[in-house]
């Protein structure tokens, strides 16, 4: 079939423990197969657009990984020299911002802010928690956790992007106040 790939290791995916835990209670629970199948398509209908987002940002972070874009972006943060400490914050929040995962981000960026921080003479641990702490701070506008919070909260779409614009200022607030510590561990502690 062209949807299944034998190279990928389907029992080890997060979404198949799942799967199996919602088949698992429908059968222990007695639920018809017709019932379970009207719930699985009304889910479905509820978080389409929560998904459409989520795979579309998932693209977005293979892309930019595959063509280069998240090096020449981390190459443009380390020219920063000793303003790093502060910007690093910064890519951390970026990257959680356009892939909507501190795992993911740091998996995207970890690796450059120890070696930058290593050519610029900084803690590469401090430049890692960095990243990771100004991930957390992205978290909040990330458009999958927004998709998510209204599929969720039966808030409409239309309100998704008033939700964004009251969380923007608050984020961005943050991840400069990390990047400021972060600067202060840097440079002064």
């Amino acid at each position: 079939m062209f949807w299944f790939d034998p190279s990928l290791n389907y029992l080890a995916a997060s979404g198949t423990a799942c799967m199996f835990a919602v088949m698992l209670t429908a059968l222990l629970f007695g639920v018809s197969a017709r019932q379970f199948a009207r719930v699985v398509a009304a889910s479905l209908r509820h978080l389409a657009l929560a998904i459409l987002t989520i795979a579309s940002v998932l693209g977005l972070a293979f892309l930019m990984n595959y063509c280069g874009a998240t090096a020449t972006l981390g190459l443009a943060f380390a020219a920063t020299g000793r303003l790093f400490p502060f910007f690093g914050a910064l890519l951390g929040w970026a990257g959680v911002f356009l892939v909507g995962s501190d795992t993911s981000a740091n998996a995207l960026f970890g690796n450059l802010q120890v070696i930058t921080a290593q050519r610029l003479g900084l803690d590469p641990v401090l430049m890692a928690a960095a990243n990771s702490s100004g991930g957390v701070m992205g978290k909040m506008i990330s458009l999958s956790s927004i998709a998510v919070a209204a599929a969720a909260t039966g808030m409409p779409a239309s309100d998704e992007a008033r939700l964004f614009r009251f969380t923007l200022g608050h984020s961005l607030l943050l991840a400069v106040a990390i990047g400021l510590v972060v600067a202060l561990y840097a440079w002064v502690g």
